[in-house]
């Protein structure tokens, strides 16, 4: 093998390196537990919790929050993406001119992902939070898989 071969090696080597550094969590299907928190209601309607199965990969993070597909909140989404380590945050903006603004930040492990969303509703004052905690089943299937 002459240098400039070895070399275009190297260089192969590096850039190939490069992409999968880069590479977004690849999608796996989860056990997913939702709780949905609203401190200024009453005990008995503070807390919701729901459970079932999805895909999630890095992509998916910016939308997996339930909560985000309800009416009060359709102008709303997750983005500003900033990746530091194993934390993932992203800011809340909505084009509605109500006021809504908030924050969502996930932990990404090997074993869980745990992500939280805390939304201000403008105008009313009202605060709530949805956390996901999910826990890895292994490969994305149908019906689970993603499109």
């Amino acid at each position: 093998m002459n240098a400039v071969t070895a070399g275009l090696l190297v260089v192969s080597a590096m850039v190939w390196l490069q992409a999968r550094a880069a590479e977004p969590m690849p999608p796996k299907l989860y056990q997913v537990t939702t709780e949905t928190g609203m401190p200024h209601l009453e005990e008995n309607l503070r807390y919701a919790t729901t459970q079932g199965k999805r895909c999630l990969g890095q992509r998916e993070l910016s939308s997996a929050f339930p909560v985000l597909r309800l009416e009060a909140l359709k102008d709303c989404k997750l983005d500003h993406e900033k990746r530091l380590d194993e934390t993932v945050s992203y800011v809340l903006t909505c084009d509605g001119g109500h006021g809504t603004t908030g924050a969502a930040r996930w932990q990404v492990g090997i074993d869980q992902l745990q992500g939280t969303l805390e939304v201000k509703l403008g105008g009313k004052n009202m605060t709530f939070y949805q956390r996901i905690t999910a826990r890895p089943l292994g490969e994305c299937v149908a019906p689970y898989a993603m499109p």
